[in-house]
């Protein structure tokens, strides 16, 4: 299973507000490389609400890179399958940051792990990452890396019960597509 499990974190209601990225990738089922950084917002203007959920502050990011100073770790996305709990979230995420940095776009696809865990955990009470989390027996007390290793590991034990060895495998298995970043 090869695969990169990212999660933003925004400072506010606008997609290329990201404030935090972590990523975590995984080849043949193991975890390779891992990362988590702050990132300073194009405007720092910092919601209470997403204060509130993440606990990132202005403070703490006010002399962090922006993000066009990170996408140097781009060549790690290139040729990638990206996972992320609520997919379109996050990738809404990268599409405007790359936009609004003017940077290329990595060819790269994504799967959705709220999908993934709809189609093999149907009786959970809902899909949140908690709760698919919590019933897999992952807990974590991190925001934003924390939530990328539960994504992964929300794959991986997908996989585990469907008995597949990649991720086309997984999603043919739970009858879902790749999407293209």
């Amino acid at each position: 299973l090869d695969f990169t499990a990212i999660d933003f974190e925004t400072a506010n209601k606008y997609a290329n507000s990201a404030c935090s990225l972590a990523a975590v990738t995984m080849n043949d089922g193991r975890c390779v490389k891992e990362g988590y950084t702050l990132i300073r917002p194009p405007f720092m203007v910092f919601d209470p609400g997403n204060i509130q959920i993440h606990g990132i502050t202005p403070d703490q990011v006010a002399h962090k890179p922006k993000f066009d100073a990170l996408w140097t770790a781009s060549a790690y996305l290139e040729g990638r399958i990206l996972v992320a709990h609520y997919a379109v979230f996050d990738t809404r995420v990268l599409r405007s940051l790359l936009k609004t940095y003017h940077l290329e776009k990595p060819q790269a696809s994504y799967a959705c792990t709220v999908e993934i865990s709809r189609r093999v955990w149907p009786d959970l009470p809902n899909h949140k990452l908690d709760t698919v989390a919590g019933h897999l027996g992952y807990s974590s007390i991190t925001i934003s890396l924390g939530d990328a290793r539960a994504c992964a590991y929300i794959v991986l034990k997908a996989a585990e019960i469907v008995g597949a060895s990649s991720m086309e495998e997984l999603l043919k298995a739970t009858h879902l597509k790749l999407k293209t970043l």
